[in-house]
């Protein structure tokens, strides 16, 4: 999928540290990261510093994004690691993707498969909930227990499948690819999805 991005410009949505978006630039990209954290883009920074190579960050809420100044700007958005379930409206987010992407541009999307969530949880997931609700801020559990108590909670919104499917295709987008992961050590489980779509 980028084996030609040199001159390339690719959005990375909510693309947190620059863990992505600086080996990106590192094949020849111009990446622009959006993302909501302030300490996510100093961290990119540095990491881009480090690395030797340009990196443009805006730090914003997706659904703020400045569509006159980057409307039908990028060849590429890429956004993966678990995202689509912090937006509570889906059809407003990837009408913002369509709207970010120049005609015949491609989005790239990568996220945790809705079935893995709930064959993971044991059936504590209802698959078909819609409800908005809170959940932990990702990561948390990994600090310690008395520095978690600074944590905000997150609004969570869980989509289906086929929400996610056709979301992308009424925005405009037509779907050229559909995969299915296996979780890093090979479960027998969906533990991911990538969409590959032009516009």
């Amino acid at each position: 999928m980028f084996e030609h991005v040199r001159g390339k410009r690719i959005a990375n949505l909510c693309g947190s540290n620059g863990r992505k978006a600086v080996p990106l630039a590192l094949l020849g990209a111009e990446v622009t990261v959006f993302d909501i954290s302030e300490e996510n883009r100093k961290y990119a920074f540095e990491l881009a510093a480090s690395a030797g190579i340009p990196l443009e960050f805006i730090v914003t809420d997706i659904y703020e994004i400045d569509l006159k100044a980057y409307g039908g700007y990028f060849d590429i958005l890429y956004l993966e690691g678990g995202i689509l379930h912090y937006f509570g409206d889906l059809d407003k987010f990837m009408n913002i993707l369509y709207g970010l992407l120049h005609d015949g541009g491609q989005l790239i999307l990568s996220d945790f498969h809705p079935l893995g969530r709930c064959i993971s949880s044991d059936g504590e997931v209802n698959y078909f909930d819609t409800e908005l609700k809170n959940g932990d801020v990702a990561y948390k559990g990994a600090f310690d227990v008395d520095e978690q108590k600074d944590f905000p909670d997150v609004s969570i919104r869980l989509y289906t499948l086929s929400d996610i499917i056709n979301s992308v295709v009424a925005s405009g987008f037509r779907l050229k690819r559909f995969d299915e992961h296996r979780g890093w050590n090979n479960e027998n489980i969906p533990w991911e999805f990538t969409i590959l779509a032009d516009k």
